[in-house]
């Protein structure tokens, strides 16, 4: 385990540090308007991945995880087919709404469109590979997405555009999503998206709600503090985010490492399941805590303005919220790791369902109230007061829990 986990900690490292160059670089070529832009992209595009996660590749992490090599590849070529259909659907849905919305934001979305497809398919490559155990792999997929990036934002620099830079992420990630197909020689399957639905239908569709609501939740309050204080509280936001993405990119991605664990420790020890997920969320909480301080304390000024430029001005006031918000959020991943680990599929909505109506009135209630600041503090009140109803709800579903009568007991009981 711990050697999985450590190849999950890379993955997300070098996650993390994609996000970041590529939200710095943004940050420092446009400035706040067009940041804010960019972040408007970039919440729509969370949405449409949770839905591919929710429909493709969470069902693949709870019941392919540890499997035969010849169940997981024909599961991988069916969650891999529902995932770039997701992409191709929903980018004609981005493409429609750029052509609508025109202007800066309509553009924004057109750019989207064409790198949705490659997006959503590299991220179901990264979840195939952990349900396998192969962390290496999806380790190397991320870094080979990485390292095209390098001339990928380069060229987008050149230009000066929100476009640029969102296509320059695209391309990156359909070279990404090209090795995962030669790695594995598996072909997406788009014909058989109706059967993987259908057969995970008691799971894909309250994973679907469950994830786009979290999501849903963040697009939400982007487009509302944008109407209520501007573009440019945006992007102050996600500035103050980004200074946060090391944690912020693991949260996101954290079910390709931790619901593929839980289910193993569910499977051989289950009464060591509470304190796998005590202790997977508490580790975060903390690490996101000290993360948080050094920023506030440790971080110079003037490395502040390199990182985001003029945009470090009003997002370096907002780092103390944030940094709760993440710390209420990673201790809520403990805790949804195990209930999507039991399969406690109900339970898991119920919580993330909650939460998301805490998060979205918080935001939207503190930016009437105070703008970007005040939606900073409302969503950190609002992740550590969600946190609480995620434990409650893993606690009843331990109770309810029985575990899977072996093959000996069967035959004793008859």
């Amino acid at each position: 385990m711990a050697g999985r986990l450590s190849w999950g900690l890379g993955d997300q490292a070098v996650s993390s540090l994609t996000n970041f160059v590529v939200g710095m670089f943004v940050a420092r070529s446009l400035g706040p308007h067009a940041f804010g832009v960019f972040s408007i992209a970039w919440v729509t595009y969370g949405v449409l991945l949770n839905v591919s996660r929710g429909l493709a590749t969470d069902p693949l992490m709870v019941r392919y995880s540890g499997v035969s090599t010849s169940d997981w590849r024909a599961a991988v070529g069916r969650s891999s087919g529902t995932a770039l259909a997701v992409g191709c659907v929903s980018g004609v849905g981005s493409l429609l709404a750029g052509l609508a919305i025109g202007g800066a934001v309509g553009h924004a979305f057109l750019a989207l469109a064409l790198a949705l497809p490659a997006l959503l398919l590299q991220d179901s490559w990264r979840f195939a590979f952990f349900a396998a155990g192969e962390g290496r792999r999806a380790f190397t997929a991320d870094a080979i997405a990485a390292v095209a990036l390098i001339p990928s934002m380069f060229v987008a620099a050149h230009f000066r555009s929100v476009v640029a830079f969102l296509l320059a992420w695209g391309v990156a990630s359909a070279v990404a999503a090209c090795f995962g197909l030669l790695r594995t020689g598996i072909v997406p399957r788009l014909g058989a998206v109706r059967g993987w639905v259908g057969e995970h239908r008691d799971l894909g569709p309250r994973y679907l709600i469950e994830n786009v609501s979290n999501s849903g939740a963040s697009q939400l309050r982007a487009y509302g503090l944008g109407a209520i204080a501007g573009l440019a509280a945006v992007g102050t936001v996600r500035g103050a985010e980004q200074l946060l993405g090391p944690f912020l990119a693991l949260l996101m991605g954290l079910s390709l490492v931790t619901v593929a664990e839980g289910a193993r420790v569910l499977r051989r020890s289950p009464h060591r399941l509470r304190l796998f997920c005590a202790l997977l969320g508490t580790g975060q909480a903390a690490a996101a805590f000290a993360w948080g301080l050094g920023l506030l304390f440790l971080l110079p000024d003037s490395w502040g303005r390199f990182a985001l430029g003029e945009v470090w001005t009003t997002s370096s006031q907002l780092i103390l919220p944030v940094t709760f918000s993440v710390v209420g959020a990673s201790l809520s991943t403990g805790a949804a790791a195990g209930l999507r680990a039991l399969g406690a599929a109900p339970r898991s909505l119920r919580s993330q369902l909650v939460a998301s109506t805490f998060y979205l009135g918080g935001g939207l209630v503190g930016a009437f109230l105070g703008g970007a600041v005040g939606s900073a503090w409302g969503v950190a009140t609002a992740t550590l007061t969600g946190s609480v109803v995620w434990w409650y709800q893993l606690h009843a579903g331990l109770r309810e829990y029985v575990p899977p009568k072996t093959s000996s007991e069967e035959m004793t009981s008859s």
